[in-house]
C-alpha cells in the first residue's frame, strides 16, 4: 500500500480537500473518508481504474479511509458474479477497503424512512404521470415544467407510497418526486423522480422490495451514512451535484458530504460503456469480459498489463476538470516502462525456419549460461542449448537481400544471440519455392559471439534449438476498433472492429525454459515485444502466450 501513496501526485481535488481542512483542522472532526461506489452490472475498466486510483490513493494521501460500496440500487443486471469479480479487480489493483463493504441496499429501510420524512415535511409527492407524460410536462429554458400532483396532500401521498412499496401498482403508474422547483434552469432540480416502482428480483433483498431509489436521492444518504466527507465522482454529476447537497441538508442526518467532480477517462481505439462493452461480450464479438483486447481489467491483466504499469498510466494523465481523451499508446508506454525494467528475457521464434550448422558435430550439445535481464542481476540467469540444428525466424533470411540487409543470406556473416557467429552456405527449398532448411557454418573461434580477429559482424538473430525447444501458440493483439472514436461513425459502433485485432501464430518455437513458465508470468521476447502466459487457456501440454505490448514504442518516438 506504500507504493500507492508514492505513485499519488497532488491534484485540483486535494487542494479543495486542504482548504477544508486548513478551515476546520479536519474535516467535520473527522479522518478524510472517501468511497468508490460501482454499479454491479458488469466488470470493472481502465477507466473505473483511474476512479479507484482517485479515491482510495485520496483517503491513503491523508491517512484516511475509503469504502467500497456496491451501488445495486437497479436490480436490472445485477449480479454476484460482478460483485466477486469487482472485488478481486480492485484488490489487484493494490487497494483494501479493510472492513469497510457495504451494499446500497444495506440502507433501503433507512433510505425509504428519508422519503417518508421529506414527504411530511411537504418535500416530496406521489405522481401519477407516465414517463411519456413525465417529458412532455419536463418544460424548456423558457417554460416551467408541471405536475398535477404537486399539490396533492401530504396524507394521500403518505398512503399512496405506502401502497407502492405494498406492490398495489404496476411498474410506472406511480412515482415519488422531491419537491424542489418546476421552474429550476437545472432540469435536475425540477422535481426530480426519487423512487420507482420496479417489480424485479433483487440479487440480495429477493422480492422484499419493488420500490426502488434513484441513484440522484439514494448517492447522496448512502455517503452520508457511511460519515463519507469527500464524495469524488467524474464530471459528468456537476449537475446534479445541487440535488445531492438539497438531498442532504432536507434530511435528518448529521453528515454533509462535499461533492468533487473530475473528469472521467476516455481512450482512443476503445468504448468504455458497460452496455457496448456487454453487446461485445454477448454478441461474440470477443471470448469474454476477459479477453484480452477488452478495456476491462480482466482483459488488460489477461493481456500481461501490471498494476504498476496502470497506476503509472493514471497517475501521469493527472486529475482535472476538463474531458479529454488519452491516446491508447500511452497506456502502452507506461506497460512497457515497467516491463522493460521486470520481465525476464527469452528467445521465442514465431514463424520457425530450420537453420543447420552443416560443420557443427552431430549428436553435440553446448550448454550457455545467458542472464535473464542484462541490467537486473536479482533476476538471475537461465541455460540455453545449442546443437547442430535451430530454428530461426524466417524474416532472418533472405537469398537476394535488398540493401543494407545485415542478417542472413549466401555469404554474409551474423552473430547467433550468445552462443557463434555463422556465415550463411545456401538454403533448400521445397516445389512451390519456399525456403524450408537454411545452411550455414559456424566459427568455433567466436564461442559467446566474440570476434578474437577483430573482424566486423553486424547483424545479431535470435534463435532456438531444434532439438529441446517447445512448442506454443502466441496470441498478437492490436486494437480492437480501426478508428480512435468508434462512437462518432455511421452505423452501429460494432462496425468498426478491426479484424487483425487477433492474430493466432501456431507453432511457435520457444527456448526450452519457457516450458515451466507459470500463469500470468512475463517475458520479452528478444526482439518480438513483451509476451505473458495466458491465464485461461494456457496448458502445461498447449503453452499459449499473448503479446502485452511490442518493443517499438511509437508514443515516446511520436512525442
Amino acid at each position: 500500500m506504500e507504493e500507492n501513496k508514492e505513485v499519488m501526485s497532488g491534484n485540483f481535488i486535494h487542494s479543495f480537500i486542504d482548504e477544508d481542512i486548513a478551515e476546520g483542522g479536519t474535516y467535520y472532526g473527522k479522518k478524510v473518508h472517501t468511497r468508490f461506489p460501482p454499479e454491479p452490472n458488469g466488470y470493472l475498466h481502465i477507466g473505473h481504474a483511474k476512479a479507484v486510483f482517485v479515491n482510495f490513493g485520496t483517503a491513503e494521501k491523508y491517512n484516511g479511509l475509503c469504502n467500497l460500496r456496491m451501488d445495486d440500487t437497479n436490480p436490472t443486471k445485477e449480479d454476484v458474479e460482478y460483485v466477486d469479480a469487482i472485488k478481486e479487480d480492485i484488490k489487484w489493483l493494490g487497494f483494501d477497503w479493510e472492513d469497510r463493504f457495504y451494499f446500497a441496499s444495506d440502507y433501503f429501510e433507512r433510505m425509504y424512512g428519508y422519503a417518508v420524512e421529506l414527504i411530511k415535511k411537504g418535500l416530496a409527492y406521489v405522481c401519477e404521470l407516465n414517463g411519456e407524460q413525465m417529458r412532455e410536462y419536463r418544460g424548456d429554458l423558457n417554460t416551467p415544467a408541471r405536475s398535477p400532483y404537486r399539490d396533492r396532500p401530504i396524507e394521500e401521498s403518505l398512503d399512496l407510497f405506502e401502497r407502492m412499496r405494498n406492490g398495489e401498482f404496476e411498474d410506472g403508474a406511480m412515482t415519488l418526486r422531491a419537491k424542489i422547483d418546476l421552474a429550476s434552469g437545472n432540469f435536475n432540480m425540477r422535481d426530480p423522480v426519487i423512487y420507482r416502482i420496479n417489480h424485479l428480483h433483487h440479487h440480495r433483498t429477493g422480492d422484499k422490495w419493488c420500490i426502488y431509489p434513484m441513484y440522484d436521492f439514494a448517492h447522496p444518504i448512502e455517503d452520508a451514512i457511511e460519515g463519507i466527507t469527500h464524495s469524488l465522482c467524474t464530471l459528468e454529476f456537476e449537475a446534479h451535484r445541487p440535488l445531492y447537497d438539497w438531498v442532504v441538508d432536507n434530511i435528518s442526518i448529521d453528515c454533509k458530504p462535499r461533492q468533487i467532480e473530475f473528469a472521467r477517462l476516455g481512450i482512443n481505439n476503445t468504448v468504455m460503456s458497460k452496455r457496448k462493452l456487454r453487446k461485445l461480450v454477448e454478441e461474440n464479438y470477443v471470448s469474454g469480459w476477459d479477453d484480452p483486447r477488452m478495456p476491462t481489467i480482466r482483459g488488460l491483466r489477461r493481456r500481461g498489463y501490471t498494476p504498476k504499469s496502470i497506476r503509472s498510466f493514471t497517475d501521469k494523465i493527472g486529475v482535472s476538470k476538463v474531458n479529454s481523451i488519452v491516446e491508447y499508446g500511452f497506456l502502452e508506454h507506461c506497460l512497457r516502462d515497467d516491463l522493460n525494467e521486470n520481465a525476464k528475457r527469452a528467445m521465442a521464434v514465431l514463424d520457425p525456419v530450420k537453420l543447420v550448422i552443416t560443420n557443427y558435430p552431430e549428436g553435440k550439445t553446448e550448454e550457455f549460461e545467458v542472464e535473464n535481464h542484462p541490467q537486473n542481476p536479482d533476476l538471475g540467469t537461465r541455460t540455453v542449448t545449442f546443437s547442430r540444428e535451430l530454428y530461426i525466424e524466417s524474416t532472418d533470411f533472405m537469398e537476394e537481400p535488398f540493401k543494407k540487409y545485415q542478417r542472413l543470406y549466401p555469404g554474409n556473416e551474423v552473430r547467433i544471440k550468445s552462443a557463434y557467429i555463422v556465415k550463411c552456405t545456401g538454403c533448400k527449398k521445397d516445389e512451390g519455392g519456399n525456403v524450408v532448411e537454411v545452411y550455414a557454418e559456424y566459427d568455433p573461434e567466436t564461442r559467446g559471439g566474440n570476434t578474437p580477429d577483430g573482424r566486423k559482424v553486424r547483424g545479431t538473430i535470435h534463435w532456438v534449438n531444434a532439438g529441446d525447444c517447445v512448442n506454443a501458440e502466441v496470441r498478437l493483439y492490436d486494437n480492437l476498433f480501426t478508428v480512435p472514436d468508434p462512437d462518432a461513425g455511421e452505423g452501429e459502433f460494432t462496425d468498426y472492429i478491426n479484424p487483425e485485432s487477433l492474430v493466432t501464430l501456431k507453432d511457435c518455437k520457444l527456448e526450452k525454459a519457457l516450458a515451466e513458465a507459470e500463469k500470468a508470468d512475463r517475458f520479452q521476447f528478444m526482439r518480438q515485444g513483451y509476451f505473458c502466459v495466458d491465464t485461461v487457456d494456457s496448458k502445461p501440454d498447449k503453452l499459449v502466450f499473448n503479446r502485452s505490448v511490442s518493443l517499438k514504442d511509437s508514443f515516446k518516438k511520436g512525442k
